[in-house]
């Protein structure tokens, strides 16, 4: 096996034990895979989430996250307007059976406005995803400084 593979394999196993270990309720079918908090200078009040989550039950649709350390979140994706890309609030993403829901940095994402204050890098944040069928599920995200861009203006790393 490739060691990326390993370390794959690692990973979802290290994440499935950790979650298996929270206390979640019972027919909580939306797992969270992966996710962070971008941390933001102190003078910016609006941050994002990033996370993955996999659905092992029907179909399901979030609508709503709750974020009691920012005055609202919002479900934003991005879309194309007239040769600019521009962030726009939606009422949901859908999830369908046995599947997952990326929101990342390059498409939709989870829009924090309003921090009541600054977020510390290596701190970790609650949040409540809300779902259309009227279930909620708590998850907890650690603050990250801003990932490295990947296009071709920023291919210098920081190590």
């Amino acid at each position: 096996m490739e060691f990326k593979t390993l370390k794959l394999i690692f990973k979802r196993l290290f994440n499935l034990a950790l979650l298996s270990s929270l206390s979640f309720t019972a027919y909580a079918q939306v797992v969270l895979v992966d996710g962070y908090v971008r941390a933001m200078p102190p003078t910016v009040p609006n941050s994002a989430a990033y996370i993955t989550v996999e659905n092992h039950g029907d179909a399901t649709r979030l609508v709503a996250v709750d974020a009691p350390f920012a005055k609202e979140a919002q479900l934003h994706t991005l879309i194309e307007e007239d040769g600019m890309i521009k962030m726009r609030q939606v009422d949901g993403f859908d999830i369908d059976s046995h599947g997952s829901l990326v929101l990342s940095e390059s498409g939709n994402h989870i829009m924090l406005m309003g921090l009541l204050s600054p977020l510390a890098i290596d701190s970790s944040v609650d949040m409540t995803l809300k779902f259309a069928d009227g279930t909620e599920q708590k998850i907890s995200l650690p603050v990250k400084k801003q990932a490295l861009q990947s296009d071709s203006a920023h291919q210098h790393h920081h190590h």
